[in-house]
């Protein structure tokens, strides 16, 4: 083990790090973490100090699961190849993956991020339709590749969208009378798609976050995204739901997050908490979907669905089937939500709090005025945070909304101590006001 006095520290290894990785990469926190361990919802830094994991989703079941880990030492020690060659364990697991949604996605593609995920379903979403235009949030993310970063406003302003991209307005739940979130939500699809026409751009897809987490997590009501769905495929086109980030039960309520909304996609992407972190990602489809693109195309991905991600992502599903994860997530999110209920009742700068299961959004606002974001105040709360070792991010537009998506082993104790933390952070940041 490094010991303490073998350790480099935060400010040699920051340098360094600029030194070697060169200027795009970014930290998180103004005092950033040298995390060294982790386990399930703890983080350990490099002097062995623990950190409630408030916000890493990759580790679904947690860092370090052992059934996991174990999974893909046995794996690793027998066969790690391509899928050029016939294996038992991609069928296996592709079938376990397509037995969780519903039958009409009767084919399952894998990838190693789900930006490839994303990406291989535009492509295939475009050769289906023979369309080229592409509808997503204002504020979205969907990933990395140049395709896909194109439709990633969330990435910064630097980033351009697009030529065949448009962008709507999320479904604010805060903002917009709930009855009325839906036909909100379908008429900016519509006008997405009005303003593609009268370019000369027939739409293909329109493309979701079904938690619209980066744009500042909204789930409520359970059944909204159904206008903007028919909207979509009246056009010609098809519905792809990312669920890279609420998908495996993390919102308690339903394996993915499109099923709390009653519609079956076209598409469905997936990312790395299938693999627990292990690069494991992918998509199902319809097989009328695929179709033109299986027929034109052909994919291969050397590493999409190796044996070693797939046994990770073999033991994901069985920790979440046999400890009943998805009750627990859906207990512990409410219980949460209560808490964090009780902290607003006390401090004014909390305007909204919303979410399912394990993904929750605190919003943060200036004298309880919600066209008012906290956004700098909110940037104290998240640092004032770390600094009590309790690890959460921002999101939103405004980076006004901290965003709780903890591994789904997070128990009531660690809701506790995150609802107390919260609290004391937020007495802080008053006084600094008042002062």
């Amino acid at each position: 083990m490094t010991t303490a006095a073998a350790t480099p520290s935060v400010a040699a290894l920051t340098e360094r790090r600029a030194r070697v990785l060169g200027p795009a990469y970014r930290l998180f926190y103004e005092e950033p973490l040298h995390i060294v361990r982790g386990d399930g919802v703890w983080l350990y830094d490099a002097n062995g100090e623990r950190y409630l994991d408030a916000y890493n989703n990759v580790a679904s079941v947690g860092h370090c699961h052992p059934q996991v880990v174990q999974a893909i030492a046995r794996q690793a020690a027998q066969l790690n190849t391509h899928t050029r060659y016939l294996h038992e364990g991609i069928l296996d697991y592709a079938q376990r993956l397509l037995a969780t949604m519903p039958d009409a996605l009767g084919h399952a593609m894998l990838t190693c991020t789900g930006s490839e995920a994303n990406d291989l379903a535009m492509r295939i979403a475009r050769a289906h339709t023979g369309a080229q235009g592409l509808i997503i949030t204002r504020f979205a993310y969907h990933g990395v590749t140049a395709s896909i970063a194109e439709a990633s406003p969330s990435l910064g302003r630097y980033v351009k969208l697009g030529d065949n991209v448009r962008t709507v307005p999320a479904p604010d739940s805060y903002r917009v009378v709930p009855a009325q979130l839906g036909a909100v939500f379908a008429e900016g699809v519509r006008h997405a798609i009005e303003d593609l026409r009268a370019h000369g751009i027939r739409p293909a897809a329109l493309l979701v976050d079904t938690v619209f987490s980066s744009d500042g997590i909204f789930t409520d009501p359970p059944g909204f995204l159904k206008d903007a769905v028919a909207a979509i495929r009246a056009a010609g086109g098809v519905f792809i739901a990312d669920e890279v980030q609420p998908g495996l039960g993390r919102t308690g309520e339903a394996f993915w997050g499109f099923q709390r909304h009653g519609v079956v996609p076209d598409i469905v992407t997936m990312g790395k908490p299938m693999g627990n972190g292990h690069p494991l990602a992918g998509l199902a489809v319809r097989p009328e979907v695929l179709e033109a693109f299986g027929r034109e195309c052909r994919y291969f991905n050397t590493f999409g669905g190796n044996p070693v991600s797939v046994a990770a992502g073999m033991a994901v599903l069985d920790v979440i089937e046999q400890t009943q994860l998805m009750a627990q997530v859906r207990r512990v999110g409410k219980y949460l939500r209560e808490r964090l209920a009780g902290v607003a009742a006390r401090r004014p700068l909390i305007g909204d709090i919303r979410g399912a299961g394990l993904f929750v959004a605190v919003e943060f606002v200036e004298d309880g005025d919600a066209a008012r974001p906290a956004t700098a105040r909110t940037a104290r709360i998240v640092n004032g945070l770390r600094r009590r070792h309790v690890l959460v991010g921002a999101t939103g537009e405004a980076a006004n909304i901290l965003k709780i998506r903890p591994p789904m082993v997070f128990t009531e104790a660690h809701a506790d101590l995150l609802a107390d933390t919260l609290d004391a952070v937020l007495a802080e940041v008053e006084n600094e006001r008042a002062a």
